[in-house]
């Protein structure tokens, strides 16, 4: 008997390789079924202002935001759906829904006439309605955005740029730049002591330079004071020869 899988579309066949043994599976397109199966990865936990795993997640202002979805984002709304541009889940949830309880047979004919976007292949038509529960779940029950939020577009390119979550990323560090920057709030971020570490590491370097300055000055001005001395020392010999009215001895190791 095969496994049903509610996150496949409905009588496609598939088997996968576990611990040696081949499975088998079926699916039966319940998006509805497979959301519930995904909620558990998600890993949300019952403290506020949390996302996934129960990672810290800012407040959004949402009725006065606007976001976009890129990379699977948009593919996931426009390669099988055609609805890539503004979201809307209601709209979504139902293309979705038509999609994963769609016959295999009859997304196969569709797409060998050419129905869906140039570069969606096999692959993507196999797993669209897997991908239409995780995205639905992702964004709004791991990040907690309302199902009537309207203010997201998914878009592939802004003013004929391709745009990936790579170049959000470089946005993001680039705010420390330079590199110095970079490096020290990585420093910060694995060790939390670090503030007052360097706090303490900053007044014993600033004891110790202060310290060094004033002993410089010090050995200065004993160096100028027996120069000093030197010099009365001279003068006063010079002053008593000239008043005996001898010649002034020559310094040692003069010719």
């Amino acid at each position: 008997m095969p496994y049903l899988d509610p996150c496949l579309p409905l009588d496609i066949k598939d088997e996968i390789q576990q611990n040696g043994q081949t499975l088998y599976l079926r699916g039966t397109g319940d998006f509805d079924l497979c959301r519930e199966t995904i909620q558990p990865f998600m890993n949300k936990t019952n403290e506020t202002q949390t996302s996934l795993n129960g990672i810290y997640q800012p407040p959004i202002h949402f009725p006065n935001s606007e976001f976009y979805g890129f990379s699977e984002f948009y593919y996931c709304t426009e390669d099988v759906l055609r609805m890539g541009g503004d979201y809307n889940a209601a709209k979504f949830t139902k293309a979705a829904k038509d999609y994963c309880a769609t016959k295999w047979s009859i997304l196969r004919e569709r797409f060998d006439r050419g129905l869906y976007a140039s570069h969606a292949d096999l692959h993507r038509l196999k797993y669209q309605c897997f991908k239409s529960a995780w995205m639905f779940e992702v964004f709004h029950r791991g990040f907690s955005f309302p199902v009537n939020y309207r203010n997201l577009k998914t878009a592939l390119q802004v003013y004929d740029k391709e745009v990936q979550w790579t170049l959000g990323a470089i946005l993001y560090r680039t705010r420390f730049l330079p590199l110095r920057d970079i490096q020290q709030e990585a420093f910060r971020a694995s060790h939390t002591h670090w503030r007052g570490v360097s706090f303490v590491y900053n007044h014993y370097l600033f004891s110790g330079c202060f310290l060094v300055v004033l002993l410089a000055i010090l050995l200065y001005l004993l160096r100028l004071r027996r120069i000093h001395r030197r010099t009365l020392r001279s003068s006063s010999a010079a002053t008593l020869w000239m008043e005996e009215g001898l010649p002034a001895q020559k310094p040692a190791g003069t010719l």
